[in-house]
């Protein structure tokens, strides 16, 4: 698949309107679908693009570039010659069709990597930057699967859960999206450099924003609105309350996406997302298998009893092209942090009392969820000597309880 070829005028349009300031993107969309492409644009009348949006918009297309335009336009060229770049209007065809149902679809897409993928069917799995070990063994499991079904994993290469599901879906067929917060040139963060080459050779990266751009907090709820109109369905493995990835959700959920949500541990810091996104409604999904067949990539399931309905997440029709939703300006303030997540609960005081280094480790890649000798030994790296002995350590000290099956778990206090 390839762009459609952009001439260096044409792409300096299309670049002078997408980062004319206070030219929003819907005010854009409707001046293209009025005059056409942007070099028609730029040579209206501002009478003329007054009537098509609003005289605020019009002096905002029409003012001239910053001093700086030139040169920054001279960075894109070069950027976009070398190997695996590309910049993608929405005019090209090869422009995301998921993107072009939402009413604010950016005007210009910065792409490292495969653009065959921007046409491909995707979920998207989100999650925690505290991710806990089995919150990472989750998410790269969950992708795995999905990927291998021929689903585009999309996430947006943060720590944690989006990290490891860009790993499991790099296995598969499928591969991975990510859409990043920061110009295409860039990497956040920089702990993901080595990932984002593998992305960039195996699977696609996408940015929204100019080449240079920073991460900046208010970039990242606007990169979510991406990751949910690239997916056709959220699958959120753990989140705090107060979460970027509940934001994902409640996008996808406005679009009519299908909203998954693994349960955990009522104990567990990073199981409250999930919780209550299942108490709203979402799906409760234990395994892959249960997102394929939903999203129809598997045989129907067997019938099944006591199937909840349901709940309280308004579940508009699925959506179709040209159809519209609520902009994502409407987030409330305090619901718009993607950054700042709790990491998972620190030990007790009972538990921090005269612990070793050892076993503060071993707990801490306990979880909230059961867990074998084996898994024990994978996450923490620990001889056998060493690992049974501090087993028995937090078994003294009432830290954990063994479990039927050979499995331990976190003990309760309370």
């Amino acid at each position: 698949m390839h762009t459609l070829p952009t001439t260096d005028n044409e792409l300096a349009a299309w670049l002078r309107l997408s980062m004319a300031p206070g030219l929003r993107p819907g005010a854009l969309r409707a001046m293209l679908t009025a005059f056409g492409l942007p070099e028609t644009i730029l040579a209206q009348p501002f009478e003329l693009l007054a009537t098509a949006t609003d005289e605020a918009s019009a002096r905002a297309a029409l003012a001239p570039p910053g001093a700086d335009f030139s040169r920054y336009l001279d960075a894109v060229l070069a950027w976009r010659e070398l190997e695996g770049n590309a910049v993608v209007t929405l005019d090209d065809p090869v422009y995301p069709p998921a993107l072009l149902t939402m009413p604010d679809p950016p005007s210009l897409l910065y792409i490292k990597g495969r653009l065959d993928l921007l046409h491909a069917k995707g979920v998207a799995v989100v999650g925690s930057r505290s991710a806990t070990p089995q919150g990472v063994e989750d998410a790269e499991r969950f992708s795995r699967a999905l990927s291998a079904a021929g689903l585009a994993v999309v996430s947006g290469l943060a720590l944690g859960i989006d990290g490891a599901a860009h790993r499991g879906a790099l296995t598969g067929r499928g591969s991975t999206i990510a859409v990043i917060g920061t110009g295409a040139d860039l990497v956040y963060p920089a702990a993901h450099q080595a990932l984002a080459r593998q992305i960039a050779a195996a699977g696609t990266i996408i940015s929204e924003w100019p080449l240079g751009t920073p991460a900046r907090a208010a970039n990242f709820p606007q990169r979510n609105r991406l990751i949910a109109g690239l997916a056709g369905g959220v699958l959120v493995v753990e989140a705090a309350m107060r979460s970027g990835s509940l934001i994902t959700a409640r996008l996808a959920n406005e679009m009519g996406l299908d909203v998954f949500a693994l349960p955990g541990s009522i104990h567990a810091p990073l199981s409250r997302g999930c919780h209550r996104m299942l108490k709203q409604g979402a799906k409760l999904v234990e395994t892959p298998q249960e997102i394929l067949e939903e999203l129809g990539f598997a045989p129907p399931p067997a019938p099944a009893t006591g199937t909840a309905p349901w709940g309280g997440i308004q579940r508009p029709r699925k959506r179709a092209s040209g159809a519209t939703r609520e902009s994502a300006g409407g987030i409330p303030v305090e619901d718009t942090k993607d950054t700042g997540e709790s990491a998972p609960a620190a030990l007790s005081a009972r538990e921090a009392a005269d612990l070793s280094p050892d076993a503060e480790k071993l707990l801490a890649a306990l979880g909230h969820a059961p867990a074998t000798l084996e898994i024990l030994a994978a996450r923490t790296d620990m001889q056998d000597a060493a690992l049974q002995s501090t087993l028995l350590q937090l078994e003294l000290a009432g830290c954990l309880t063994v479990l039927p099956g050979g499995r331990f778990a976190r003990a309760s206090h309370g």
